[in-house]
């Protein structure tokens, strides 16, 4: 059976999902002498553009007056650039980087976050082979020692910097910005010799210098860097090559055909500074000639009712979050029938990333499009990164149960090698990076001989004998490790099913246990969540006193006893836990900015509470559940 007999055989009436035109080929599979699998689609990738700017071109001709991108300005209106106007601007900056000689040895660090200078920057760069790098913008604004900060700008050398405001991130340019580096603001230019305003950027004349320039590009040439979370160790500058995004978003037009034929609407808050929001979803507004609404909301109290705001405007035809997003807008939608029309209004389709999402969660917006407009809407995930572009795997078809990441896209070969037990995902095609820049070391050991990509991640079939069911995530093989028996512990499916189970009261947990005798966790609780539990608290009680009151840790105590209740054997039985009274440390490294934990450096850094889980006779703030 292949993906497309199966969507054949159920009509959009009478599966009960909405009709949209999505992939209908399937992937065929090859098992290797050496026991490895090849996967590959069985649709060729089309022709894609040497620039991805050259779709901004057609567009800027097909529909001038057609809104590209629009953000929230000052007096809370939308303020929106049409493809016209874009293209426009972007020639006036393109001209004035070029002015001043910048290359990938000298490109454009960005530090703000998602706006239109950003977006134009962007795009005026790689126009004209100059690259960007968008910097996290919480290593300038949330750090107390710029130590990410420092160690990004060192690798780049960049030759400007561009801030949206200079008094925001005075501090950081301060302690960490050379003096000779020009940098530029959209407000308040900072106070030193070299600064400009953003303004004088847009009023370069362009001359013919910027189509000489866009004519040169090589499409292995670098069009952006992008740093990695630095979830495994320290961020490094990850090269996408012009072949790299121009030809993902055409693996993305083929998998999602319903984009080309009607102008995506998108309304995202999802950072720039990583590939997701910056690479995946932005593309696929540039690429398929859509409208691009950036989000001043993201997950959270205080924020995702922004999002609530702007979903009450703006109905979107393809939606993206992570889980944790999905979460937070669950109770909006229950509330609010207005809220949930217009929002499964015009949707095709919702994707996740990031992390796996809970299945009552999936379920309930299963649930709620049914009840809403008659019909599912489809949710999808894949496997990606940032170093491929990021889209590499996907589905595109309904599945009963949240985590299916699907098939490999087409131009992406799939092999799987057998790895302790598992199969190690690696990854072949135009959309994947030549490496990491000034690092050849690293860029050696993230290849195979064949020059397949590894993630570092493990999958397996969801049915063996047939491909076309797709593939499961079954975690990161770097987490996992064996107890003292020797029994094998596959952390990322254990803790995945640890925090739904837990949901909405766990934010994510680290396991310890090599080569002890029993599992053990550190909690990490959203005290957002947990707060309802002891409401006499009130609102803004701090996280330390949150999980240690005894109404909180009686509701934890009570769902580790129920989660350990079915476990098989040691390697998924949770013994003892404990509610880390301190939030992760962005500094340390125990989280990044986009909320993934580092497991090695919680542990490290945490040594002591570890100590404490496996105490021989543990402190009373340890949670425990009987041995068997």
């Amino acid at each position: 059976m292949t993906a497309k007999t199966r969507l054949e055989k159920g009509s959009p009436a009478k599966s009960g999902v909405r009709a949209v035109r999505l992939r209908t080929s399937g992937a065929t599979v090859k098992r290797l002498p050496n026991g490895a699998f090849l996967v590959r689609p069985e649709e060729a990738l089309c022709p894609y553009p040497k620039v991805l700017t050259d779709r901004l071109r057609h567009w800027s001709e097909a529909a001038p007056a057609r809104i590209a991108i629009a953000q929230r300005g000052m007096d809370d209106q939308w303020c929106s650039l049409t493809y016209e106007q874009v293209w426009s601007s972007m020639e006036s900056i393109a001209q004035a980087l070029l002015d001043r000689g910048l290359s990938p040895e000298r490109p454009v660090a960005i530090l703000s976050e998602n706006d239109l200078e950003h977006f134009l920057l962007t795009y005026a760069g790689q126009h004209v082979g100059i690259p960007v790098a968008p910097i996290s913008p919480p290593y300038s604004l949330l750090s107390k020692d710029f130590s990410r900060l420092r160690h990004t700008l060192g690798t780049l050398t960049p030759g400007m910097i561009f801030v949206s405001d200079g008094r925001r991130y005075a501090q950081a340019i301060e302690t960490v910005v050379d003096e000779r580096i020009e940098v530029v603001a959209r407000t308040a230019p900072p106070d030193r010799p070299r600064a400009s305003s953003f303004a004088e950027l847009l009023q370069t004349t362009p001359t013919a210098e910027v189509d000489a320039a866009h004519e040169r590009i090589d499409p292995e040439g670098v069009a952006k860097f992008l740093f990695t979370s630095g979830s495994t160790g320290v961020p490094k500058a990850v090269i996408n090559t012009h072949r790299m995004l121009a030809s993902n978003q055409q693996m993305i037009a083929q998998i999602f055909g319903f984009l080309e034929e009607d102008p995506p609407v998108i309304l995202d808050w999802l950072p720039w500074s990583h590939t997701f929001g910056g690479n995946h979803d932005v593309g696929i507004a540039l690429y398929n000639g859509g409208t691009f609404y950036i989000d001043d909301g993201k997950p959270g109290p205080g924020w995702i009712e922004r999002t609530v705001r702007n979903l009450r405007e703006i109905s979107t035809t393809i939606f993206f979050n992570v889980p944790k997003g999905y979460e937070d807008l669950l109770p909006f939608l229950r509330a609010d029938r207005e809220l949930r029309e217009t929002f499964f209004r015009r949707l095709g389709l919702m994707f996740y990333a990031g992390a796996g999402l809970s299945q009552p969660v999936w379920d309930a917006y299963r649930q709620l499009a049914l009840e809403t407009c008659g019909e599912r809407i489809l949710m999808v995930t894949g496997l990606g990164s940032t170093e491929t572009g990021p889209m590499a795997i996907a589905t595109t078809w309904e599945t009963d149960r949240a985590g299916t990441i699907g098939i490999p896209v087409p131009g992406v070969t799939l092999k799987l090698v057998p790895r302790d037990g598992k199969l190690e995902a690696r990854v072949r095609g135009p959309n994947v990076t030549p490496g990491y820049w000034r690092e050849p070391e690293l860029t050696h050991r993230a290849f195979d001989r064949e020059g397949f990509y590894s993630f570092g991640d493990a999958v397996r079939f969801v049915d063996p004998q047939d491909v076309n069911k797709g593939l499961l995530f079954d975690g990161r093989l770097n987490e996992d490790f064996k107890l003292a028996n020797g029994t094998w512990v596959s952390v990322g499916p254990l803790r995945s099913k640890f925090v739904g189970h837990f949901a909405p009261l766990v934010r994510d947990l680290v396991i310890a246990g090599l080569d002890r005798d029993f599992l053990v966790a550190i909690i990490f609780a959203d005290p957002d969540a947990c707060r309802p539990l002891a409401p006499e608290l009130g609102e803004r009680a701090p996280l330390g006193d949150v999980v240690t009151h005894p109404a909180v840790r009686a509701r934890f105590e009570a769902l580790l006893k129920s989660f350990a209740q079915p476990a098989t054997g040691s390697s998924n039985r949770i013994v003892r836990a404990i509610l880390a009274e301190e939030p992760p440390s962005l500094d340390a490294g125990e989280i990044t900015d986009k909320g993934s934990f580092n497991q090695r450096a919680v542990l490290e850094r945490r040594a002591a509470l570890v100590d404490e889980l496996y105490a021989l006779v543990p402190p009373p703030r340890v949670l425990t559940v009987p041995h068997r």
